[in-house]
């Protein structure tokens, strides 16, 4: 399969590579030509703009930070779906709204394109180790068309449901990442605050029903402090936001889930967007300071 792959950031950058040891012909646009030129001199093809990387490919997949960047990129004039061959499997790997994938999917259709949403968890390691869980939305025929290119980058791969699915389960994904963060944070000041060596107490708390991937992947960030992103506190925010109003659309109450986006809203307001969102800890911090 001849792949166009558009968005080389921090997640999109070492999956587009994955692609690439697994011998895929993979064509790419970014904003960025550093990033280009890394893509080139490890085997992938740069192209100038998004038409000219997925005129010619079977697969278009677009890994891009939010919903207004993918309508651009996949609506737009230079778009994915003015010049897009009909047969083509466009695949949006970003966290948008559900209402955008399902948009996405019938603008899509109309051109003679198949759509799936497959926004990814995992964070920047997950990319890197090609181990990110990956859940779609759409027809099944089209998920078992890209399940090859889904085994290369994740190790858990689903079909949730139609069109919007596969970003109403990442909202629901984003929601309890976020709750599981501020938990986490404030048991480390909790803990540090009370006299307690906070590595042991992680340990142990790891190994009983504590523990999550969340703790297991932050627990040196929470412990160094060190909030170099992996996943952008900023971008936490704007999925807060999705969850939230794909809840209100749905009538569904979720209190802890206005908390906690208040809580996100208030570190990334507060001058920490480009850290980490393991940076939530920062928030407790000020909070608890003497």
């Amino acid at each position: 399969m001849r792949i166009a792959w558009i968005g080389l950031g921090i997640m999109g950058s070492p999956m587009a590579h994955n692609l690439l040891k697994a011998n895929y012909p993979l064509t790419a646009h970014t904003l960025e030509q550093h990033k280009l030129d890394h893509l080139a001199a490890h085997g992938g093809t740069p192209a100038p703009s998004v038409a000219e990387a997925v005129r010619d490919a079977d697969v278009v997949i677009t890994m891009l930070p939010a919903d207004a960047e993918v309508t651009a990129v996949a609506l737009g004039e230079d778009g994915v779906l003015e010049h897009a061959r009909p047969g083509a499997l466009f695949i949006d790997m970003s966290t948008v709204t559900p209402r955008t994938a399902v948009t996405l999917a019938r603008k899509g259709a109309e051109r003679g394109l198949r759509v799936l949403d497959a926004p990814v968890s995992g964070g920047e390691a997950g990319a890197v180790e090609g181990t990110l869980s990956i859940m779609a939305g759409g027809e099944r025929a089209d998920f078992e068309a890209a399940r090859p290119l889904f085994d290369v980058l994740g190790s858990t791969a689903a079909l949730c449901g139609p069109h919007g699915a596969g970003q109403t389960v990442k909202a629901a994904n984003q929601l309890i990442v976020a709750a599981t963060l501020q938990a986490c944070a404030e048991a480390v000041v909790f803990l540090e605050r009370s006299g307690v060596e906070p590595a042991v107490a992680l340990d142990v708390l790891n190994g009983g029903l504590a523990g999550s991937a969340v703790l297991d992947r932050k627990k040196h960030a929470f412990l160094t402090r060190d909030f170099t992103p992996g996943f952008r506190i900023d971008l936490h925010h704007k999925d807060m936001g999705i969850v939230t109003a794909a809840a209100r659309e749905a009538g569904v109450a979720l209190p802890l889930c206005g908390l906690v986006a208040q809580l996100v809203a208030a570190v990334r307001a507060q001058g920490d967007g480009g850290l980490d969102h393991s940076a939530l800890l920062r928030g407790v911090e000020r909070m608890s300071a003497a």
